[in-house]
């Protein structure tokens, strides 16, 4: 009996999740189903999905590979400043302006003794890394990774360990980090140097504990008791804090949608957030075979339905707790990653490892990832493309300076131009068919409105064919255009690399005619951000 119920719940919730996905793409995207024809995009002000929080467009940086060491913090390099930061990479993600950085896992966490990493840098243990299978000389720590968050203007999103972890030690951290002075934890802060707390906001109460490879993995029940008291004990210590306790590691996950119910319905009041991961790949994860480019690009689809089913899970359980609190969703790990998979640094320090080569396709699924999370903005507070530096990232340095990995630039238009409120568009577009998907747009967009200021992102998944827009202004047109580039090209597995590091970077696309109805053409295979006032 138990187990139908289960199955009945699980079923049910999936549904619900599609139709509120549908509902979405048909109310606010509204596909046209014919294969062929213009496109008309309608713009009304006064239609807006929720204010954009831009913390949806935070990164992370773990402990792993070369993210951190030879990432951002590389004593005795010549690009190094007198405290071992990279200011080659400093720079470049303050002129970035991320939001918000997770740190420090990631897997790495569920493993890491927080103390290690702090204090003294000549009595900071050397320890192994079993996560990943690498020597961690605890050069960089917390604090350190505090410095950082302020010399790049990012907040910081701390990860805690609830795997080998205690929730004592994680309240300790609190009070290491938030207390001002006066107590056994915010004194050691301050023999170590750091006077002022760190006033952190934002906590992950673990890492991916409903998957096997996890340090520390548990049952759902076990682990939502356990965020449970983690919780109560750090709030305990700062009132103010915003927790976010883990969701699902992966839709492909045997217990996607339970393991949340089962951990909220443990934790549910306790905590204000919940996690959601997944990585995308363009082959057969069993062969190995190359992928189909056009179902590749829609894949943005699927990260909206992952959204929308576990939004509903949520409020499942919030109706089953009759609470008056609507918790919000933190998508921090999300990206293009399937070809470095091997996780096994060979118990070396800083070792070569998941370090993704990015081609064009690669940063249009990614600009559509970013239109998926703008157009989910009244419920995702915060996202992190995973990762910054080195892993899977969007910045790639040697000892003599860094490139920038393609999908850069629709990950920084996103920062930089998306801000204010999202607006809710009707989209007519074409569509081709996806198998076992149905039809889907050639055009995605998104648009956020501030002030008078409207930022346009379109995606073009034809990968043949340009295709013209037709924008309808529902009310006064802007005046003129600010920006406007686009990202494609002939070669779609075209990469940057050291050697030709703007192979693929963004071209100038030509601003439009404004009028009450204004024309433009985008390429095929494409990302175009117009940014109009």
């Amino acid at each position: 009996m138990k187990h139908n119920s289960r199955r009945s719940f699980l079923k049910n919730t999936a549904l619900a999740g599609a139709a509120l996905a549908a509902n979405r793409w048909i109310g606010g995207l509204a596909a046209a189903p014919s294969a062929s024809g213009p496109a008309r995009l309608y713009i009304d002000p006064a239609q807006k999905i929720a204010s954009l929080d831009r913390k949806v467009f935070g990164s992370f940086i773990e402990h792993l590979g070369r993210s951190v060491y030879e990432g951002i913090y590389e004593p005795g390099s010549r690009l190094a400043d007198a405290k071992g930061f990279r200011k080659d990479v400093l720079e470049e993600v303050r002129r970035m302006g991320v939001p918000i950085i997770r740190y420090p896992g990631g897997n790495f966490v569920s493993g890491y003794n927080w103390l290690d990493g702090v204090g003294p840098k000549d009595k900071r243990p050397v320890v192994l890394d079993k996560a990943w299978n690498t020597i961690e000389s605890n050069q960089f720590g917390t604090d350190e990774f505090m410095q950082w968050c302020r010399l790049v203007g990012a907040e910081p999103l701390m990860g805690l360990n609830l795997g080998t972890g205690t929730p004592e030690m994680a309240a300790a951290l609190v009070e290491y980090c938030n207390q001002e002075g006066g107590t056994k934890w915010s004194e050691l802060r301050r023999r170590h140097g750091i006077e002022n707390p760190h006033n952190v906001k934002y906590w992950c109460l673990g890492n991916e504990m409903d998957g096997p490879w996890q340090i520390g993995h548990m049952t759902a029940r076990e682990y939502g008791l356990k965020a449970r008291d983690c919780a109560n004990q750090m709030r305990m210590v700062d009132p103010s804090l915003q927790l976010i306790a883990c969701g699902s590691s992966s839709p492909g996950m045997p217990t996607y949608l339970e393991w949340d119910r089962q951990v909220l319905e443990e934790c549910y009041d306790m905590v204000d957030g919940l996690s959601l991961h997944c990585y995308y790949r363009n082959d057969d994860q069993e062969t190995g075979a190359a992928g189909d480019t056009a179902r590749f690009l829609s894949f943005n689809l699927e990260m909206e339905e992952q959204i929308s089913q576990i939004a509903g899970v949520c409020d499942y359980v919030k109706a089953r707790n009759r609470s008056g609190k609507r918790l919000w969703l933190s998508f921090d790990e999300w990206n293009v990653w399937y070809r470095q998979r091997g996780g096994d640094g060979g118990r070396k320090r800083a070792p070569h490892l998941l370090e993704e080569v990015y081609n064009l396709e690669d940063a249009l699924l990614v600009g559509g990832f970013c239109n998926s999370l703008m157009r989910h903005a009244d419920r995702v507070r915060i996202a992190c493309l995973a990762q910054l530096v080195n892993v899977i990232a969007p910045i790639m340095t040697n000892e003599d300076g860094f490139f920038r990995q393609t999908i850069y630039y629709p990950y920084v238009w996103a920062i930089q131009y998306a801000r204010g409120d999202v607006l809710d568009l009707a989209v007519e577009s074409p569509t081709y068919e996806v198998k076992g998907k149905g039809q889907i747009p050639y055009l995605d967009v998104a648009a956020t409105m501030d002030g008078k200021t409207y930022s346009l992102f379109i995606l073009n998944r034809d990968l043949v064919k340009p295709h013209d827009m037709e924008i309808v202004w529902r009310e006064a047109p802007p005046e003129r255009v600010l920006f406007s580039q686009v990202l494609t090209g002939a070669d779609l597995k075209a990469c940057n690399s050291f050697e030709d590091p703007k192979k693929v970077a963004p071209q100038t696309f030509e601003p439009p005619i404004i009028g009450t109805k204004t024309a433009i053409q985008v390429p095929a295979g494409s990302y175009t951000v117009i940014q109009f006032q």
